[in-house]
């Protein structure tokens, strides 16, 4: 015990001189300035057939991707929703003399692996692999876009997939609020449907299935990306020899919607629900506009980081939900900046007046000027981070393309968005975000969320519509 009492004397007297000896603390390092992007020179061409072809040398390591975006995909299904979904999952399934195993294998003997994704973009097909095998690995990407053969033995599988897909979806609360907000801003247009119901599912066949892809897929819908370390000799004759003599197809199709504006509000009643889902969403600038970047740094600031304003209050500081977020989705012809959140059931309301709140707040008055300085660098930072590899980039090149955006879009995107000024923040959401023009979409117990929405200011007067989901 004594030795207990004298080794904590000891600590006493040694407390203080070791603070005395401690070295003063050093300042915080300043954040740099964000590092110019600009594309790695690159080779942009058309064959006679109308395929687009861009090679970009890129990187150090002994690695290529490939991919090809053909624009057809859920723009193109019209009202046979997920048609090219299907469409796209079938593409894998065989392909030239190869069946779903063999195209597996191909791909890995090549060092890397084959993948397809819809979107309402249109059908990418995505090959990675060594660089040694950059010309095989364009065959085999030419033979899954051109030569699919679409195996009736396959079928079954591939839908019953898609319909547990479908059924897990549709138990998704977010999957409600989207379809709710999609249907109402866009009604019967494409962008309007985001799921079938299961009966339009099961019911598709595969014929269905091969009329589309004869009927969407061409050269002139074709777009090419090769990135990485390649032989470009090798890799044009090879382009050539896969798609030189694809059929030209369609031209793109271009049908931009119509979007409804608000103020409205949709219900979606899941009885006894913990949480409320919710989604405000408002049109955006479109890509490439004026108002397209300062918006996009604006959003950065109220809840698009993890470190906004929105988040910072009803996460961090009031604990109402764990991962709310805003963003900005760009299509062909339209934009919409969208929040959405997942919140206990009991603080819905409070939740959205304190959105309102920040909305409103930034409306008013610009940002103080370190907090807007780091928001442009966040923003810079971010797009210079998703351009840092070969994948990244292409990812960047396609979204450029496809947006119809110039071909040095990409290069004054840090430059434009260091530029944007402190007001720009309050002019860009005040401009973009006007609070009597809101969509609302809340998914969750309609019993005791409606009564809180109702003593909301910003809802007063607003048309309240309940939305069955299928």
């Amino acid at each position: 015990m004594r030795r207990s009492i004298l080794l904590a004397g000891l600590a006493l007297i040694a407390a203080p001189l070791a603070a005395q000896t401690q070295p003063p603390a050093l300042p915080a390092p300043e954040i740099g300035a964000p590092k110019p992007f600009t594309v790695p020179a690159s080779e942009t061409y058309t064959l006679p057939n109308g395929m687009g072809v861009t090679l970009i040398p890129y990187g150090n390591a002994p690695k290529v991707t490939i991919m090809l975006r053909v624009y057809a995909g859920n723009l193109e299904e019209g009202r046979d929703t997920w048609l090219s979904d299907l469409t796209g999952d079938m593409l894998k399934e065989g392909a030239g003399s190869r069946d779903s195993t063999a195209l597996a294998t191909a791909a890995a003997g090549m060092g890397g692996n084959l993948s397809v994704r819809t979107s309402y973009t249109g059908t990418s097909i995505n090959m990675s692999g060594l660089s040694e095998f950059a010309p095989q690995a364009v065959a085999l990407v030419g033979d899954v876009a051109r030569r699919p053969t679409f195996p009736a033995g396959e079928f079954a599988r591939v839908k019953a997939n898609s319909a547990r897909s479908l059924a897990q979806a549709l138990a998704q609360p977010g999957t409600l609020a989207d379809y709710a907000l999609a249907r109402a801003t866009y009604g019967d247009h494409p962008y309007g449907r985001t799921v079938p119901t299961p009966a339009q599912l099961d019911a598709y066949t595969l014929d269905q299935v091969k009329r589309f892809y004869a009927t969407n897929f061409g050269a002139q819908r074709a777009r090419l990306y090769v990135a990485g370390r390649f032989d470009p000799a090798a890799v044009k004759a090879a382009v050539e020899k896969a798609f030189g003599d694809w059929q030209k197809g369609p031209p793109r199709l271009s049908l931009v919607p119509t979007a409804t504006p608000g103020p409205r509000v949709l219900l979606v009643d899941r009885p006894g629900a913990p949480q409320s889902t919710i989604r405000l969403a408002w049109p955006a600038p479109l890509a490439g506009s004026a108002e397209d970047i300062p918006m996009r740094v604006a959003n950065a600031l109220l809840g698009g980081s993890f470190s906004s304003r929105i988040t910072r209050n009803i996460r961090e500081d009031k604990g109402y939900t764990y991962s709310p977020g805003s963003g900005i989705d760009q299509r062909p012809g339209d934009a919409a900046w969208t929040f959405d959140a997942d919140v206990t059931t009991a603080v819905t309301g409070a939740s959205l007046k304190e959105v309102f709140h920040e909305i409103r707040t930034l409306q008013s008055t610009p940002p103080a000027a370190d907090e807007a300085a780091g928001m442009r660098s966040y923003n810079a930072g971010l797009f210079v981070l998703r351009s840092s590899d070969s994948a990244s980039l292409i990812g960047q090149l396609a979204t450029r393309d496809a947006l119809g955006l110039p071909a040095d879009w990409l290069d004054r995107y840090v430059p434009a968005t260091m530029a944007v000024s402190d007001a720009q923040f309050s002019s860009a959401i005040k401009q973009n975000l006007p609070l009597d023009r809101f969509t609302l979409v809340v998914v969750g117990d309609l019993a005791k969320v409606k009564p809180q929405l109702d003593a909301l200011p910003e809802l007063k007067g607003v048309p309240v519509e309940t939305v069955t989901v299928p």
